[in-house]
């Protein structure tokens, strides 16, 4: 089935874009959510100014989301975690995880789905990206460490403040 893009769709074009998509995900998806039409005639007549106007709005969008993506930009977040002698985590850490403790250190509120990443079940440094607009996919790290340890990323924000002796 061959549709015309109304919205940015991730993983699968901007809108204004003619896809050809799997019936199902076309029929039971995309058309119901007023992402896509029927690629007709007609309606290709219309995609240059869809994608005019979503060009305009993604613009102002990108704009509103840049002081958020700074916020973001190298931002690493600390998990502690049980794990066995190997390194391995009992349980794991979850996109869900990430978003709670980045609501908790920046107060910007983000949904899990905008977060990718594979659920953690090893100790150390992992990586994260944040998908707040289709240009705007900052980075943040994401360290795990044993439960009773010392936080590394408070000792390094220590270490990069040091305190002012009066």
């Amino acid at each position: 089935m061959k549709v015309l893009l109304l919205k940015d769709v991730y993983k699968l074009g901007r809108a204004g874009d003619v896809k050809k998509v799997a019936d199902g995900y076309g029929r039971n998806f995309l058309l119901p959510q007023g992402m896509a039409l029927l690629a007709t005639a007609g309606a290709l007549k219309q995609s240059e100014k869809i994608r005019t106007d979503a060009t305009k709005k993604r613009a102002t969008l990108n704009n509103e989301m840049g002081s958020v993506a700074e916020v973001f930009k190298g931002l690493a977040i600390g998990f502690a975690a049980k794990a066995g002698e190997t390194g391995k985590l009992y349980g794991s850490i979850t996109a869900q995880d990430v978003a709670v403790a980045l609501k908790n250190k920046t107060g910007v509120e983000i949904k899990r789905q905008q977060i990718d990443l594979q659920p953690i079940r090893t100790l150390g440094e992992h990586k994260a990206h944040i998908r707040l607009t289709m240009d705007l996919i900052p980075e943040i790290k994401v360290v795990i460490y044993r439960e009773g340890e010392v936080n590394p990323v408070e000792e390094a924000a220590k270490v990069e403040t040091p305190a002012v002796e009066a």
